[in-house]
């Protein structure tokens, strides 16, 4: 069982990737191999939008992006991992820019005919996974929990956007709200729920495989 996290803060001692960290750390604790990707400490470049990773090659898993950066590497373990966490502060009511930025580069995932063009993209061979692999999201914000629908869903609804095609199921998620006045107590109340999650994550991904497989 391998758990990948993608964290899209640019601030490495931040609580996002406080919270990340712990999550993974739950995971670990459900026997898990771990990995957390701080996505400002790897070189990816904008998605261009010339469609050449989608539109050629159908029998290759992940489509032949004409930029040179760390992606492919990247997605090379993400295609192997059984679970993934995706965090991000909620920056003017979406995820950064830095896990947006990643998350277009996914469309190398994608294949369709120029004919299909404008349709929605199919799920390269290797990708769908039958809903046995899953997913969980932490965000952070500085307003309140009671704003989690304006700060957190349209996150929330980005990551998943990503994972339908994919056939990756939403287990959990976790929004951390007003965290630049939280006191420590209140932050180590989150940090338990980030351990939860992480652990849970392991323990759902599991018991669905058992039932299904």
């Amino acid at each position: 069982m391998k758990i990948l996290a993608f964290m899209g803060s640019p601030r490495l001692r931040g609580k996002c990737n406080r919270l990340t960290q712990k999550a993974l750390d739950g995971a670990a604790s459900a026997g898990a191999e771990i990995k957390n990707f701080e996505l400002i400490k790897h070189k990816i470049k904008y998605c261009m939008g010339c469609g050449k990773c989608f539109l050629k090659e159908p029998d290759l898993t992940i489509g032949t992006c004409p930029l040179k950066d760390d992606v492919r590497a990247i997605l090379e373990e993400y295609v192997q991992a059984d679970g993934y966490i995706f965090s991000s502060p909620s920056y003017d009511m979406f995820c950064t820019a830095l896990i947006k930025t990643f998350l277009e580069r996914k469309i190398s995932f994608t294949y369709k005919t120029p004919e299909e063009f404008g349709k929605i993209p199919a799920a390269r061979p290797g990708i769908a996974s039958n809903f046995m692999k899953k997913a969980s999201f932490i965000v952070t914000a500085n307003c309140e929990d009671y704003l989690e629908e304006v700060m957190g869903e349209p996150i929330y609804e980005a990551f998943e956007a990503h994972l339908l095609f994919e056939e990756v199921d939403t287990v959990e998620k976790l929004y951390c709200g007003g965290v630049e006045n939280m006191t420590d107590e209140e932050f180590d109340v989150r940090l338990q729920k980030a351990f939860d999650l992480g652990k849970n994550l392991v323990e759902t991904i599991r018991q669905y495989r058992a039932e299904n497989s």
